[in-house]
């Protein structure tokens, strides 16, 4: 047996002294890391003790309203929700307060009701095992008004996520002017914080031109919150406030637009061309009043875009004949042109190059005058010859405004083609053959025409608004040349002009198709050939032209410019451009009450604003309209007007139709038999109804089936109520 030593010592409290120093110690020195070094195994710990206790809130900027020169909103920045349910019974922590859905019959029930969506559809949706669910479309894009009527079932479990997005109040209206914004994610860090929010960017037209100006600055908010999420009291806030996007007035008369798009439509339904376009401008102040064009798209709808181009600045093309003014203009300006002078009509020999009237065999001897009513290439090409040279045609063509951008506030402008240096090349360019122009440019260079001699300067902003103070940042003014030409030459030019339209004498004058009575329309047409790159020279197709039509009204002193072109349409030549071109031309002699001296007549076309009737009675309204002799058009049985078509500020005339959409749900098809093709577009677009159009016209036949409406056309048909 061992006995214990008394003498040997206990070493158990060593050990544990030594365990518990080497503990302290790495305590010190982890304490001593953790106060001395920025970062903690990688972690910024100022950043991290920060982010978890700071709330940094994008504070997101408004985008800026786009308007029409009138000041009607053409595009507008709406907040819309989306519907969300919570299923999760986690949320609850109240059971008298419950934060998710309970009943979920009942609310499938009231849901399918209010959104008109399938009750089997919600229900399913509420039965599935996640902490929240969407509602797919139909559950998407709410109104504020639909969202209170939600919020007002009481139903538990239901919330809204916010969204701004782009509306475009019109649709399909001066859509490649406007252009569209964008809706994307993007992201922000403020003070080392990354938050994530929605965000509109311009893409087309308007919108992208002046993106950075609409778009405005976001601002943010900050604030410390407790370990619950709630803020603090009394602990420092930081806010800085979001600075909201301008506002952008435009030139665009909205009534005009209404009249261009209608021509442009008639034009599309009828004859089916690769494209077409008609703008009017302003002669006096270079406002583009007017722009339309085909095909078209409906912002609202971004998968209806077949393009990404505005043929107003981006298309650039040979323009043909319209450019025999400018080429007679060059020659008059000099002193050298004659129109008296004779000259052999029919075919003119340029070495191995034949150049021909467009009838082949020409007039015979004709003077310089008959030849531009008669649209003589050969003319032109004497003109060249005799009367100016190559460097002076050259000249001219800069001087006017061709080869250069116009810089009218569009995104993407050309600047065409004058280039040419051989005899044949020269010969061409006097009638627009081998050369490019764009629309927008001979908008410009008519302008010296119509302002004896000075050019105007096309432009389509009229001023930018500042939300934040009201202030007006910018403001168009009317900028005209130095005198380009003699006021005198200007004036030759335009009796040239009004010879092509109005001269009986000239039997053969290109323009009698757009003679409009009563107005003293003057202009040129035009008629290009096509050149194909892939078939190495031009088409010869017998439509394989880009018809045109370049004028000005009235005669005496030009107020309105007028350019309408169409590229390949399925039959017709340039009848079709004819048709688009008095259209419009009737429509704003009638809008602005021009060329018309008859007293009762002009009694019956004065102008009738159109104000607010929205909240109104029905009843009360329209019988104010019918008395000033406006047909009202009612939609639905209610007795509110709860939208209207035209907006707020527009002008009509007597005869023209207003209509008034009531808060009745029994929205019956009315009688449109007789109805203008544009009236009947309006008509569907406020009913959200699909049309199809047969013929041209005015309505004869329809029938409605399956929401769906069905029209037949004639242009024989005579108007009458029945």
């Amino acid at each position: 047996m061992k006995t214990r030593n008394p003498n040997r010592k206990w070493q158990t409290p060593k050990f544990v002294f030594r365990v518990f120093l080497v503990f302290i110690m790495l305590l010190y020195l982890q304490l001593c890391y953790l106060t001395l070094s920025p970062k903690v195994y990688g972690i910024d710990m100022d950043t991290f003790a920060s982010n978890r206790n700071t709330v940094k809130t994008i504070l997101q900027a408004n985008r800026g309203t786009i308007y029409d020169k009138d000041g009607d909103p053409l595009a507008i920045s709406v907040t819309t929700y989306t519907l969300i349910a919570y299923l999760s019974p986690s949320r609850t922590t109240d059971s008298n307060n419950p934060q998710h859905v309970v009943d979920k019959e009942l609310t499938a029930t009231k849901l399918s009701e209010v959104l008109a969506l399938d009750y089997n559809y919600v229900l399913e949706r509420l039965n599935q095992d996640k902490y929240q669910v969407e509602f797919g479309t139909g559950g998407s894009n709410i109104t504020e008004l639909k969202k209170d009527e939600i919020k007002a079932l009481g139903l538990p479990g239901l919330d809204f996520i916010e969204t701004t997005s782009r509306n475009y109040p019109n649709g399909d209206f001066a859509s490649y002017i406007i252009g569209y914004a964008k809706k994307y994610q993007d992201t922000e860090t403020i003070n080392g914080i990354t938050s994530s929010f929605n965000t509109l960017v311009g893409e087309l037209g308007i919108e992208s031109k002046y993106n950075d100006l609409l778009t405005g600055t976001n601002g943010y908010l900050e604030y410390q919150k407790d370990r619950s999420g709630y803020r603090i009291p009394d602990t420092k806030e930081v806010r800085t406030d979001a600075v909201n996007g301008s506002n952008i007035y435009l030139t665009l008369d909205s009534g005009i637009q209404r009249f261009a798009e209608s021509a442009i439509e008639e034009l599309e339904q009828t004859y089916s061309p690769k494209w077409g376009l008609v703008t009017v401008m302003n002669a006096k102040t270079g406002e583009i009043l007017a722009s339309a064009t085909s095909p078209s798209y409906n912002p609202n709808d971004l998968s209806t875009i077949k393009s990404y181009e505005n043929p107003l600045v981006t298309y650039q093309y040979e323009p043909g004949s319209t450019m025999k003014i400018y080429t007679y203009m060059c020659a008059i300006e000099k002193g050298t042109y004659n129109g008296n002078e004779t000259y052999t009509s029919g075919s003119y020999t340029i070495g191995e190059d034949v150049i021909y009237d467009w009838n082949k065999k020409g007039w015979g001897n004709i003077t310089y005058d008959l030849g531009f009513a008669y649209s003589s290439n050969v003319g032109a090409v004497n003109i060249v010859n005799n009367f100016i040279n190559k460097g002076e045609l050259r000249d001219c063509l800069e001087k006017y405004g061709f080869g250069t951008k116009t810089g009218v506030e569009l995104a993407r402008e050309l600047s065409g083609t004058i280039n040419f240096n051989y005899p044949v090349e020269v010969a061409a360019a006097s009638y627009g053959q081998g050369i490019t122009t764009t629309p927008v440019q001979h908008l410009q260079a008519l302008s010296i025409i119509a302002n004896k001699g000075k050019m105007v300067t096309p432009h389509i902003v009229s001023k930018i608004v500042d939300p934040n103070t009201g202030e007006t940042t910018y403001e168009a003014k009317t900028t005209y040349s130095s005198q380009l030409v003699k006021e005198s030459t200007a004036q030759k030019v335009k009796d040239l002009m009004h010879d092509v339209i109005t001269n009986n004498d000239a039997g053969a004058a290109t323009g009698t198709l757009y003679r409009v009575e009563g107005v003293d329309l003057i202009g040129k047409t035009g008629t290009a050939q096509i050149y194909s790159n892939s078939k190495g020279g031009y088409l010869t197709g017998e439509q394989d032209y880009v018809y045109s039509f370049a004028g000005m009204f009235p005669y005496d002193d030009p107020e309105i410019i007028i350019y309408a072109a169409v590229q390949q349409p399925t039959y017709g030549k340039g009848t079709g451009v004819s048709k688009v071109v008095k259209s419009v031309v009737q429509s704003i002699v009638k809008y602005y009450n021009m060329g018309n001296d008859n007293e009762e007549n002009n009694e019956q076309q004065k102008l009738i604003e159109v104000n607010s009737y929205l909240n109104k009675n029905v009843d009360e309204i329209a019988s104010k309209l019918e008395t000033e002799g406006v047909e009202v058009v009612r939609i639905g049985d209610g007795t509110k007007v709860v939208s209207q078509y035209p907006t707020s500020g527009s002008n009509v005339v007597a005869g023209d139709k207003v209509f008034l959409i009531t808060n009745g749900t029994n929205r019956e098809i009315p009688n449109i038999r007789g109805w203008s093709r544009a009236d009947t577009l309006t008509l569907t677009s406020l009913l959200n109804i699909e049309v199809n159009f047969e013929g041209y016209g005015y309505v004869s036949e329809y029938t409605f089936v399956d929401n769906k409406l069905n029209v037949i056309l004639n242009d024989k048909y005579s108007i009458k109520k029945e």
